[in-house]
């Protein structure tokens, strides 16, 4: 299950959202070259990732900040430049551009401390701008409920795009990692869920003042949850692949 875009148009060029972006290709690409070399690629996660035990004991704090610019592979940084692309542009917009960025990293650093609470003697290095994306996320959710956000249904060989309200998609998505924080060891690596719930959470949290600077429920009852501007209407055209019909 993949969002693919949402039906929200913002009304400025979001330029820290691309330079956001940008920042993590350029930062993959400067240390691709280590991914066929094992060691040198633990060497380097162990001086640039967040390794829970050494901050536990107020060692390399910076880590805090360039982790939240690596990535372990293409997948995990193709995935979280996804949902940054979606989300992103429309929290910028209502936010601005440099309490935008200063929002982004609060919500990163946050998760990286969350994420060292939940397993402070681990020594499994952890990279990835999930937690910061996960604040963009609980930011969204708490301005625009029901935007639309297209999804993308793969299953073996079914193909399907289904429009989903974002409370439901980012709910589904929220769940998702509760469930897989309470089942996880952090000792054992794998994907650092409880840097994704504490960076929604911070999103929320940290969001809650520029809704009431809109207007707090008066914004909700307003919009209804929806964008406070007209949603895009993408149209769906059929495909031209011919069908191959059963005998």
């Amino acid at each position: 299950m993949f969002p693919i875009r949402d039906h929200n148009p913002s009304g400025r060029t979001p330029y820290v959202t691309y330079a956001l972006i940008a920042a993590n290709l350029l930062a993959y690409l400067g240390y691709f070259g280590l991914m066929g070399d094992e060691r040198a690629l633990l060497q380097f996660y162990a001086d640039w990732a967040i390794v829970p035990a050494w901050l536990s004991e107020g060692r390399q704090v910076y880590t805090l900040l360039s982790s939240l610019f690596l990535h372990a592979g293409l997948m995990h940084l193709g995935g979280n430049m996804l949902f940054l692309w979606i989300f992103g542009d429309n929290l910028e917009d209502e936010m601005g551009h440099l309490p935008y960025l200063l929002f982004y990293l609060a919500c990163g650093i946050g998760a990286g401390l969350i994420h060292v609470v939940s397993g402070p003697d681990s020594l499994v290095p952890t990279v990835g701008a999930s937690g910061a994306i996960a604040g963009v996320l609980g930011g969204y959710l708490l301005l625009f409920p029901k935007a639309k956000v297209d999804i993308l249904i793969i299953f073996i060989v079914f193909f399907r795009i289904f429009p989903l309200p974002a409370w439901l998609m980012l709910g589904l998505w929220f769940g998702m990692q509760l469930l897989g924080g309470v089942a996880s060891d952090p000792d054992m690596g794998g994907v650092a869920y409880w840097a994704h719930i504490g960076g929604f959470v911070l999103g929320l949290l940290l969001t809650l003042p520029l809704l009431a600077r809109r207007g707090g429920a008066r914004f909700w009852r307003r919009t209804e949850g929806h964008p406070p501007h007209p949603e895009a209407d993408y149209a769906f055209a059929r495909s031209s692949i011919p069908k191959v019909r059963r005998k």
